[in-house]
């Protein structure tokens, strides 16, 4: 990944008097970071635009005032934005970081400081940082609906999901818009309620702005929920008017090439995740296409695709494990990449960390549980599936996994009431070709 880029600035001489210039002379202002080029599509029309001249006024004001705060404020926000228009988190949530903590070293109680450090501490997954700022903002500000939403990420990812659904009820009582459905959708997609989950993120899409980035993705979300309920027109339809809205959308091609994918058109399904690969820097492309090359009978490409994924989620990874450290904590993403790269060991690892910091997050729970099913562990796996399935999500591939795990523990009829469900659930699901577990249920079909 590439470091930030930096410029020194020379300071003003103001004032008469020798001794004020002098402690003037002294005084070195840190460098403020710079916006990095866009590539490819996302380099095309008027956002761009206005991004670099909003972003261009900014470090106009700042040149000449480095101690205006509300525009070094409003620059970490442009800079959180930006890392998720391009996928350079690596880059642009250390600028944002730096820029956030200086103000927060003059104001410790600024609300909006508070708020902005705890999206970039959720971006990079350190959600017990996360919730703890959003805390002390909602402390400062209680009927901010925005914060109620940090809260609620929060507790979703740490799997505090009673106290995430009250967070999310305050902020629909407060501020019913975009970013209040969508949480709302994806609170009732956990609890199992697919179809309240379709109508909430419907809700979120109709109150966006057309073709801003926010919105696309809520679209995106929509045509996922649809993709996992094997309904492949509507979700097709929802991520072809992202691409309409949002020309070279890469989330929008990545869910066009899972619906090829779902067709057997692996040639083109391959050709869109590179195009998605290409505009916006995101391990999961490349994860996808490992599965892909695998499906299209390229070992080789597998292979390689596998160990890029590790190399991408290590580059990203915080170094120093702390939660206040710069860096992502990859370690969930990190223990998948390793069962597909056949480290079974590292897998286990990394499973391990990321479930010592939220055991109670029923994803992470998912995660333990298959790679204890890998390591043929089937009672270890088993523990973990328990406690993955207590708020009755209705995923296509959690109930997969855990009809393979019940089966391998000799609970037959548990196990093929999920495999069968997971199909129910999806008819176009298709288990893992090398896993030999639910191949009696399949055999039946």
């Amino acid at each position: 990944m590439s470091l930030p880029r930096r410029i020194l600035y020379a300071l003003l001489l103001v004032g008469f008097a020798v001794s004020v210039a002098a402690v003037l002379l002294a005084r070195k202002e840190a460098p403020v970071p710079q916006l990095k080029e866009r590539r490819g599509a996302l380099a095309v029309g008027g956002e761009w635009l206005n991004t670099k001249q909003a972003v261009a006024g900014l470090q106009e004001k700042l040149r000449r005032n480095p101690d205006d705060y509300e525009a070094r404020l409003q620059l970490a926000q442009a800079y959180v934005q930006e890392s998720r228009v391009t996928g350079d988190h690596t880059y642009y949530d250390a600028a944002a970081l730096k820029l956030v903590d200086e103000v927060l070293l003059k104001r410790p109680d600024d609300f909006e400081a508070l708020c902005t450090k705890a999206v970039i501490s959720l971006s990079q997954h350190h959600f017990g940082q996360g919730l703890t700022l959003a805390e002390r903002a909602a402390e400062l500000n209680p009927y901010n609906g925005f914060v109620q939403g940090l809260l609620c990420d929060a507790h979703v990812e740490l799997g505090h999901y009673p106290e995430a659904i009250k967070a999310a009820d305050r902020m629909n009582e407060l501020r019913p818009d975009l970013r209040a459905y969508s949480r709302v959708s994806y609170l009732r997609e956990i609890h199992g309620d697919v179809n309240g989950a379709k109508e909430a993120m419907d809700l979120a899409v109709r109150a966006g702005v057309t073709g801003l980035e926010q919105t696309e993705w809520c679209r995106v979300m929509l045509g996922r929920l649809y993709e996992n309920s094997g309904q492949l027109a509507p979700a097709e339809a929802a991520y072809r008017q992202a691409l309409q809205t949002r020309p070279g959308y890469a989330y929008a091609q990545a869910g066009l090439a899972r619906v090829a994918r779902t067709r057997g058109d692996y040639h083109t399904a391959i050709r869109l995740l590179k195009q998605a690969r290409a505009q916006v820097r995101d391990f999961a492309f490349d994860d996808e296409l490992t599965d892909l090359y695998r499906l299209n009978n390229q070992p080789t490409q597998a292979d390689a695709s596998a160990q890029n994924v590790i190399k991408q989620l290590q580059a990203h990874a915080n170094t120093n494990d702390q939660e206040d450290g710069q860096g992502h904590y990859t370690d969930r993403e990190l223990a998948y990449a390793y069962l597909k790269a056949g480290d079974l060991d590292q897998a286990l690892k990394h499973a391990q960390t990321e479930y010592e910091r939220r055991p109670a997050n029923i994803d992470v729970c998912e995660t333990m549980a298959w790679v204890h099913y890998k390591r043929n562990e089937y009672a270890e796996a088993r523990k973990y599936m328990t406690q993955a399935l207590r708020t009755n999500c209705r995923n296509p591939q959690l109930l997969y996994r855990a009809g393979c795990i019940a089966l391998r523990n000799g609970e037959v009829a548990q196990g093929e009431s999920w495999l069968r469900q997971a199909r129910e659930q999806n008819p176009n699901f298709k288990p893992d070709p090398t896993d030999p577990t639910p191949a009696l249920l399949v055999a039946r079909r």
